[in-house]
């Protein structure tokens, strides 16, 4: 068993190290839920098979250790040299190999759980969501907020609430599901959403925006047009650039329901179908979204973005956002 062990955790090792370099991609829910399934089966072991046979060799030891004083005792030999104590102590101590597997067990099924159901953390990899979410913020996404879904297959379970206008919301990126992406909903099923030359409007009626002080990026050290919009009861801020255009480019990969949207050179009109998602990111000219890659469907959705825990390189950033 030491040397199975040893095996799994050098394949453990690889997995995570190509995953590193980039030469695949990985998938932490269903790794997390691998290990947890492996560790189990360790538990499992150690509970009916693994520690019943070291308490048998430990008990094996006492008696013959009673059986040796009493045959001194019959012979006269009262005081008797040595302690099985212990040696008992040693007999029952678990190796190596179950403390690194039956002994894990309980912190990653735990881990497990609160990630599955609960809330799951996610770290910002790029700038599409600032001025809301900066390169570096760790977050907490709301597991539960949009229903409880069944771990690595994210099949609904439970129907919670449903994802509104405003929400910040993770998501399996629809080119790539094993990729996470976070934007904010923008249109819900049957909406109209419109992008034209920088003005955002749901069925028929503009978004209302007010004008805000300009925003210092000081990654790119420089400044952007800053604007507060409301959609529905959210007003959140959002970054546009002037010198851009109005115009996108839809991918090649977008091709599912690609007939609902209308493309100008002022920007994009689609109508959302039945069961999906409008998303565009609040630094609206440097967020690849739905303007792009097309909708999320429901099956795709992680949950709500709530919360930053922590950024190392500014801690003044944590706390709730909208």
């Amino acid at each position: 068993m030491s040397a199975l062990t040893g095996l799994l955790y050098g394949a453990l090792a690889f997995y995570l190290g190509g995953w590193y370099l980039g030469s695949w991609s990985g998938n932490f829910s269903l790794l997390l839920f691998i290990l947890t399934l492996v560790t189990f089966g360790y538990w499992l072991a150690e509970r009916l098979h693994f520690l019943p046979a070291r308490a048998a060799a430990a008990d094996v030891l006492e008696a013959q250790d009673a059986r040796r004083r009493a045959e001194l005792k019959r012979q006269g030999i009262d005081r008797v040299d040595g302690d099985v104590s212990a040696a008992r102590e040693q007999v029952l101590a678990q190796p190596w190999w179950l403390d690194w597997t039956a002994g894990l067990f309980p912190v990653i099924l735990m881990v497990f759980l609160l990630r599955s159901f609960l809330f799951e953390p996610f770290k910002i990899p790029s700038g599409s969501m600032i001025p809301t979410l900066a390169i570096g913020d760790l977050i907490l996404v709301n597991k539960f907020h949009y229903g409880v879904r069944l771990p690595v297959i994210n099949t609904k379970l439970i129907a919670n609430k449903d994802p509104q206008r405003g929400d910040v919301m993770v998501f399996r990126y629809p080119v790539d599901p094993s990729v996470d992406y976070i934007k904010r909903v923008v249109g819900l099923p049957g909406d109209e959403v419109s992008y034209l030359n920088k003005q955002l409007a749901l069925n028929g009626q503009p978004v209302p925006t007010q004008a805000l002080p300009e925003f210092y990026d000081e990654d790119s050290l420089r400044y952007s047009q800053q604007v507060s919009e409301q959609l529905g009861p959210v007003a959140h801020r959002i970054l546009i650039d002037k010198d851009r255009p109005g115009f996108v480019m839809p991918m090649p990969q977008f091709q599912q329901f690609r007939d609902n949207c209308r493309y100008s050179a002022e920007g994009v009109v689609c109508k959302v179908p039945p069961g999906h998602y409008f998303m565009m990111g609040d630094n609206r000219d440097n967020s690849q979204d739905s303007r792009f890659w097309g909708f999320v469907p429901e099956r795709h959705i992680v949950g709500k973005a709530f919360f930053v825990w922590m950024n190392f390189g500014n801690l003044k950033r944590i706390g709730a956002f909208d």
